[in-house]
């Protein structure tokens, strides 16, 4: 089963000094954290603000771009699953009639997912395991971490991500 949720904002992680875009669902009960290069970074915030990154930049979207030439329909985003802290992601794309799923990069869901205004629908198991902070994955985090973690993330005021330098 899946949880449709969208992109509710963009940050800076001051710990661990990345990106991190903040995925929420339609009731803003469940956040998903996902932490980005600063590289992909810029593509995505482009896109937050609705600008079109490709016109000061010689990177294409090469995605976009293929599709477009292809008469392709993107349908929807999906993110399966996480192996060893990465996320995978996937993009439905009508062609021919037929739907066709492509692996992607996260960042390039993210993206696809922006421009044609769709729903990032994420697996349900996705949040138990991203939920998980024991000792075995991870022994930096305590459980106060976690819960202080998932505090700052639901408080966190979108006026405020402005604020933090790149």
């Amino acid at each position: 089963m899946y949880l449709k949720m969208s992109i509710y904002g963009f940050a800076l992680d001051s710990i661990a000094q990345m990106p991190v875009v903040l995925l929420k669902d339609a009731d803003e009960a469940n956040t998903i954290p996902i932490w980005i290069n600063s590289t992909d970074a810029l593509y995505i915030v482009a896109e937050l603000i609705r600008h079109d990154a490709s016109a000061k930049s010689d990177r294409k979207d090469l995605l976009s771009a293929l599709l477009g030439h292809l008469d392709a329909e993107v349908e929807e985003i999906v993110i399966e699953d996480m192996k060893d802290g990465l996320f995978d992601a996937s993009v439905g794309v009508a062609l021919d009639g037929e739907t066709v799923k492509l692996d992607v990069r996260i960042s390039e869901a993210l993206v696809l997912a922006l421009k044609h205004s769709l729903p990032v629908m994420v697996a349900e198991h996705l949040l138990h395991k991203i939920s998980l902070c024991d000792g075995e994955t991870d022994e930096r985090f305590t459980d106060a971490d976690a819960r202080r973690f998932v505090d700052f993330l639901e408080n966190l005021d979108p006026a405020d991500l402005g604020k933090y330098p790149m």
